[in-house]
């Protein structure tokens, strides 16, 4: 059993304990993982997150709370693959406690797994997809999602004489959710969809769907692809 001043004694030791860890809490930097489209199509939206980063750190300085934080910025180009690879060497190499940025939904997508593998968070910068907070409970996003601009644009466009609308979407989950939200509030509103065009993600060429979308003389074109 114990002696009042054992119990004194081991109380001691554990406070110290205590200190010491969050001293050493303090003292490690926390490290996030910012995974972004830097080259390729998608460059142009990666280089804007990018110099947000870099405008409100030199604003507001490298430390929260009394910690300080160290941004890793990868390049994925916007590939899907190089962003699961990106991510796991983030994750295993550089012990990164957070991964974030992600410039279109599969990379988002790409990424979730190894945040529910590894139990850190994924924070969504930019991809808009609905489907994407679903696909791990570490993901939490900060930005919006295509439903909110779709639907607007949809009872805009109803309530402002438009009656004839063709679409032109990119042929991935963003596009599709874009479609669909659009398509949802313009018919209600009794407005018309007299042609719908899907075009593919990388390089499309848009002269032909053009043509089509010219050829069912619409009073409008809804139109959606992804930044860059």
């Amino acid at each position: 059993m114990l002696t009042r001043c054992g119990v004194r004694l081991l109380a001691a030791v554990c406070l110290l304990m205590a200190r010491s860890v969050v001293v050493t809490a303090a003292e490690v930097p926390l490290r996030i993982g910012l995974i972004i489209p830097l080259t390729g199509g998608q460059a142009s939206t990666g280089k804007q997150l990018a110099n947000a980063v870099k405008l409100y750190m030199s604003e507001n300085g490298d430390t929260v709370a009394g910690r300080k934080i160290d941004v890793i910025v990868r390049d994925d180009g916007a590939v899907p693959e190089n962003t699961k690879r990106i991510a796991h060497g983030l994750i295993v190499n550089d012990k990164v406690d957070i991964i974030a940025g992600f410039g279109i939904t599969p990379a988002a997508l790409a990424a979730a797994p190894l945040a529910t593998q590894a139990r850190i968070p994924e924070i969504v910068m930019l991809a808009g997809a609905s489907i994407v907070t679903e696909r791990s409970p570490y993901i939490v996003r900060t930005s919006f999602t295509l439903a909110q601009s779709s639907v607007i644009i949809g009872d805009w466009a109803a309530s402002n004489g438009i009656r004839k609308v063709a679409t032109i979407t990119t042929d991935y989950a963003p596009g599709n959710d874009a479609l669909e939200f659009f398509k949802t509030r313009f018919l209600a509103g009794g407005g018309e969809i007299v042609g719908e065009v899907k075009v593919p993600l990388v390089n499309p060429d848009f002269a032909p769907f053009l043509q089509r979308m010219k050829d069912a003389r619409p009073d409008a074109l809804y139109v959606f692809v992804p930044g860059g």
